[in-house]
C-alpha cells in the first residue's frame, strides 16, 4: 500500500514560478515510475512530466517546468516556470511501484496551481 501527499500548489502571476512536492509512503519493493498529471473540467487528464528511465515532458510545458526525484525520499518534484493562464489545472501526482508481483500505480489527491492576474 502506498499513499501520495502533494503540495506546493498555490495561485501565482501569469510569469511566476512554482514548486510542487510529491512524497510517497507505505510498503513496497521500489517505486519505478513517478510523475505529474494535469487536468482542467471537461478536459482529459494529460501527461506533463513524468520520470522513468528516462524522463518525458509534455510539449506544452517544455523548456519551462522541470521535474526531479529524491529517490531516497520517495519524493518527485515539479519545478514550473514562467507560468502561463492555459498551465491552470489540477496537478496530480503519479507513481507506479512493486510489490515484487506486478505493478501497481497509485494518484495523488491534487493540488490546484492557478497562474492568473
Amino acid at each position: 500500500q502506498v499513499q501520495l501527499v502533494e503540495s506546493g500548489g498555490g495561485l501565482v502571476q501569469p510569469g511566476g514560478s512554482l514548486r510542487l512536492s510529491c512524497a510517497a509512503s507505505g510498503t513496497f519493493f521500489k517505486i519505478t515510475a513517478m510523475g505529474w498529471y494535469r487536468q482542467v473540467p471537461g478536459k482529459e487528464r494529460e501527461l506533463v512530466a513524468i520520470c522513468r528511465d528516462t524522463t518525458t515532458y509534455a510539449a506544452s510545458v517544455k523548456d519551462r517546468f522541470t521535474i526531479s526525484r529524491d529517490n531516497a525520499k520517495n519524493t518527485v518534484y515539479l519545478q514550473m516556470n514562467s507560468l502561463k493562464p492555459e498551465d491552470t489545472a489540477v496537478y496530480y501526482c503519479y507513481v507506479r511501484w512493486t510489490n515484487g508481483m506486478g505493478f501497481h500505480v497509485n494518484w495523488g489527491q491534487g493540488t490546484q496551481v492557478t497562474a492568473s492576474s
